[in-house]
């Protein structure tokens, strides 16, 4: 018996070693090519069958289930090196070690370039989002085509397949960051951080992702976890002459310590008196401080806070009447204050992020992953608040209120046009004024700081409060993001993920004077709540704030509107992932319920019963299914589906009429419901990369509102509210790239799609002027087969890089873009356009509800169809220039890089929209048809001319 089990022994031994033997196996390492040290969160494939892995701590992987045979390359890559590619023969039964590969830093890293021109386009919107350059892509993602949306389409408001940012998920360390009040990303609240956002994980569109259920525009999460920064520091200088003139970088990380402990800290300042644009100055600091300790094995707990404070000087669209006289750079925001230049519309966000994040390897196939983050701070948004001229007794002092002179550079007043347009054949004398106010615009058409502070000081001197003052707009938000997140590995090819999310927003918003520009005080009345007699005391009259009737409030005092919003929204996601040799597939759903509660803290004068106290609580449950499947053909050719649909509740901003003075939720609200597919053809080889992409989206029951001034019976302004809103965004889109040589690569890119709207959606009109809501006609509004205005529908692409061995490079890129429209008013496409409110009485005007039969006379629809052609953009073309050279010093790595863009100082427009002063047939028939051209013509936004940026840096 002791001899058999003496053979049974011998041979599980030798059955063991045997079957050890066979295992094929590829593992390695991969180091820092300057300083040797290991790099972790690499990602390592094998082109032929697509796996992954990526390298640990120490800098090592390994393959060893299905592993090909014969010639295989291995892919390295990370955000911020030098991708390589690593040829190796595998036979069976053998193990491959190639450690002690290496990665370089790439010096052409554009990642501090995008940035840029992402938060510099939120940031310079006149609302947030509605002139977003692109929709959130970060360099998360190597692909060609990205690349090219990334940074050289962004500067036409470019948005891939049609989407804003609105529609993407942006991540920091597995916490959604994108705005409650509009669904869109603050790039503000970490602007200035480049060093440390380099570690990025991205899934295009709607497919998998590790964190969240995602949106149709992707998601990203920007890992920002001690731990995973390299070792080392860096220390930059930049200069440009697009958003700001300067800024000063330095970063440092300690790696993981041999006590568990790691941190990184980063502080940044950028400044500047003006980008391209005139007046556009840029105050902005930014700190960051991460700290991690590894308790154990499996615990490890990490600390992040965010301190980014940006102050921006803000432009906006000019007609092209006003960039004929001035140019693109002008801007009528600003003027000259005592030798400065002063601008009157800033913007400055000051939100602090405070983030706790638990990571729990449960075992090694399961990790678990908690997160609390806590935000608050202030969004701040200045103008001219013009309220007083009239002359009113108030408390037995006289003083002004109501309708002081606009003072807006532009105005239409103050413009040759409008003196050409007088309803007949132009005099002599009007050519005369016309020429005046030309004269006038072009020596002096910036704002008047003088006349503020004249016309308040002889104001204060009579004895009466302030006739201007600077108002902010706040609002103060606060906060508190919590998930669960779960990554279990079921099998070798089974991965489960799943999701547990909540956040609640407790948002102040307040009108505020900032500034009195020499008063003592200014009047807080609603003075358009009751008709007011020059002589009669006011002090009885409706009061915007209840609890201090008839106030006259200081610099910093809250004052017009106060109120809060409480949002809440619970989510959660399950995602199953699955791998074989020859199919990828995977199945997600989400469900979220969401909602919002307004509370009044002031009375509105004419909107007495229902401003004060609390809103109606509006809830929204919300669904989302999506699926995906990846097939491998050969190791070359891949073909990858995604479908989705999902519900999507309305945005703050889409759910309330009108915040500041009531609340009233809009009528018919809904969840908005979008479907989605893609497929797309993948082909990769050591020498060529390409995907070809064909994309099918649909929007419905979506919601719109929009604010501005029309004219009527006599002038509105205005809340118009859409609903029943359904579009669709359909197109292609290819990218390229070829490395013919080892050191030159030829890349293209293409886009090609059309987004239309593809229903009449609901409209009615809300304000103070109306005692009820207004409709025109069929109390629709004509949009179908119109185009959704969001940067140019086509773009293509073409260029080089040559990567020299001693550590320089160079690319040039050549873009083409067409097929950009305006944005539409939508009420000239309403039963407005017909209607002719001379025949129509204020006092019916005003009582609103439905307003039909008032049609012109002369009326041709032929005509009418010419005058509401929306206006497409000229086609252009931009070429940009890259380059940059590192050096390595001993233990430093020294290197520049640079980019010129607009090479050829090419004028386009990026974007504009038609203005609703004039709607009506008549109207537009003369501002349309007038050779001295129209009073109120179409704003556009201009791109810049040849900007250049230079970033110069050490790395140790």
């Amino acid at each position: 018996m002791k001899k058999s089990f003496l053979l049974f022994l011998f041979g599980t031994i030798c059955f063991s070693l045997t079957s050890f033997a066979q295992q094929t196996i590829v593992k390695g390492s991969v180091l820092d090519g300057t300083t040797g040290e290991p790099i972790p969160d690499v990602t390592i494939t094998i082109e032929e069958t697509e796996q992954t892995t990526k390298t640990d701590a120490k800098g090592e992987f390994s393959f060893t289930e299905n592993v090909p045979l014969g010639e295989q390359v291995l892919k390295v890559e990370k955000i911020g090196y030098v991708t390589k590619r690593y040829p190796i023969v595998v036979n069976e039964g053998q193990t491959v070690d190639i450690s002690g590969m290496t990665l370089d830093f790439d010096s052409s890293d554009k990642k501090d370039l995008f940035v840029i021109s992402i938060s510099d386009a939120n940031l310079n919107s006149e609302d947030d989002g509605l002139t977003d350059n692109i929709s959130g892509l970060l360099q998360a993602s190597r692909d060609v085509f990205l690349s090219a949306a990334a940074f050289d389409f962004s500067a036409t408001f470019f948005r891939p397949r049609g989407l804003d940012n609105a529609n993407g998920k942006v991540l920091i360390n597995g916490i959604e960051m994108n705005k409650q009040f509009n669904g869109r990303p603050q790039w503000g609240n970490w602007g200035g951080l480049n060093d440390v956002q380099r570690n990025q994980e991205f899934s295009m569109g709607i497919s998998a992702n590790d964190y969240n259920f995602g949106d149709l525009a992707g998601t990203n999460n920007i890992v920002m976890r001690a731990s995973k920064y390299r070792k080392g520091g860096r220390v930059s200088y930049a200069s440009a002459n697009r958003s700001y003139a300067g800024r000063v970088m330095a970063s440092y990380s300690s790696g993981l310590l041999k006590d568990g402990w790691s941190y990184s800290i980063l502080g940044s300042r950028r400044y500047g008196e003006e980008g391209f644009i005139d007046g556009t100055l840029y105050d902005a600091n930014s700190f960051f401080v991460a700290v991690e300790k590894q308790l154990n094995d499996k615990h490890s707990l990490n600390f992040t806070s965010i301190y980014a404070s940006n102050r921006r000087g803000r432009s906006t669209a000019i007609t092209e009447e006003v960039f004929n006289l001035k140019g693109r750079e002008y801007n009528p925001f600003w003027g000259d204050l005592n030798g400065e230049q002063r601008n009157s519309r800033t913007r400055e966000i000051s939100e602090p992020i405070l983030m706790l994040n638990h990571y729990w390897d449960v075992s090694s196939k399961v990790k678990l992953n908690t997160n609390v983050a806590y935000q608050f701070g202030k969004i701040g948004n200045t103008r001219i608040d013009n309220g007083g001229t009239r002359r009113v007794t108030f408390n037995g002092v006289d003083t002004y209120i109501g309708g002081a002179r606009n003072t807006d550079p532009t105005y239409y007043q103050n413009l040759p046009s409008y003196f050409l347009n007088v309803g007949g054949a132009p005099e002599a004398s009007d050519y005369q004024l016309a020429y005046l106010a030309e004269q006038e615009f072009i020596n002096n058409g910036q704002f008047n700081w003088e006349n503020i502070y004249r016309a308040n000081v002889n104001s204060t001197a009579r004895g009466h409060n302030a006739i201007y003052a600077l108002q902010e707009d706040r609002i103060d938000d606060k906060q508190l993001s919590a998930n669960i997140l779960l990554d279990a590995e079921l099998a070798d090819n089974i991965k489960l993920n799943g999701g547990l999310n909540f956040r609640n927003l407790k948002s102040e918003n307040y009108a505020r004077v900032k500034d009195l520009f020499g008063a003592n005080g200014y009047l807080d009345v609603d003075f358009f709540a009751e008709e007011i007699d020059p002589s009669q005391n006011i002090s009885n009259l409706a009061q915007s704030d209840i609890r201090n009737p008839n106030r006259i409030v200081g610099e910093g005092d809250r004052y017009k509107y106060n109120y809060e919003i409480e949002a809440n929204v619970a989510s959660a996601f399950a995602q199953a992932q699955f791998k074989y040799n020859k199919v990828d597939f995977y199945a997600a759903a989400n469900i979220s319920q969401t909602n919002y509660q307004r509370k009044g803290l002031y009375q509105n004068g004419y909107f007495e019963d229902n401003s004060f106290g609390k809103s109606e609580k509006v809830d929204f449950s919300n669904i989302g299914v999506k699926a995906g499947a990846t097939f491998k053909i050969t190791g070359k050719h891949l073909v990858d589906f995604n479908a989705v649909y999902m519900t999507k509740a309305p945005s703050i901003r889409n759910t309330f009429e009108n915040a500041r003075q009531n609340n009233e939720l809009i009528n018919d609200l809904n969840s908005e419901v979008i479907t989605s597919v893609d497929a797309s053809y993948i082909f990769r080889s050591p020498i060529v990369k390409a995907r070809l992409t064909g994309f099918y989206s649909t929007f419905e029951d979506g919601t719109d509102i929009g604010f501005y001034y029309t004219e009527g019976s006599s002038g509105a302004f205005t809340q118009e509210v859409l609903t029943n809103v359904d579009r669709r965004h359909i197109g292609g889109e290819f990218g390229i790239e070829a490395q013919v040589t080892p050191t030159i690569k030829l890349k293209g890119a293409a886009s090609v799609g059309q987004y239309i709207f593809t229903n009449n959606p609901n409209m009615y009109l809300s304000g103070d002027d109306f005692e009820e809501d207004l409709t025109y006609g069929d109390g629709k509004t004509y949009l179908e087969n119109y185009h959704v205005a969001g940067g140019p529908e086509r773009a293509y692409q073409i260029g080089f890089e040559y990567r020299d061995p001693d550590y320089w490079n160079i690319g040039i890129t050549s873009n083409f873009f067409s097929n950009a429209y305006v944005d539409v008013n939508n009420l000239k496409r309403s039963g407005r356009f017909n209607t002719n409110l001379d025949l129509i009485t204020e006092d019916r005007y005003r009582e609103g509800g439905n307003i039909s039969g008032y049609g012109f006379s002369d009326y041709d629809e032929a005509i009418a169809r010419d005058l509401l052609r929306q206006e497409q953009f000229d086609d252009y073309m931009l070429v940009n220039i890259i380059g940059g050279k590192s050096w390595r010093v001993d233990d430093y790595y020294l290197g520049f890089f640079a980019t010129i863009n607009n090479v050829f100082n090419q004028q386009y427009r990026t974007g504009g929209f038609e203005q609703a002063r004039r709607v009506d047939y008549r109207s537009q028939l003369t501002e349309q048809t007038n050779e001295n051209g129209p009073v109120f013509g179409n704003r556009y936004f201009y791109g810049n001319g040849t900007t250049y940026y230079l970033n110069v840096y050490v790395r140790f």
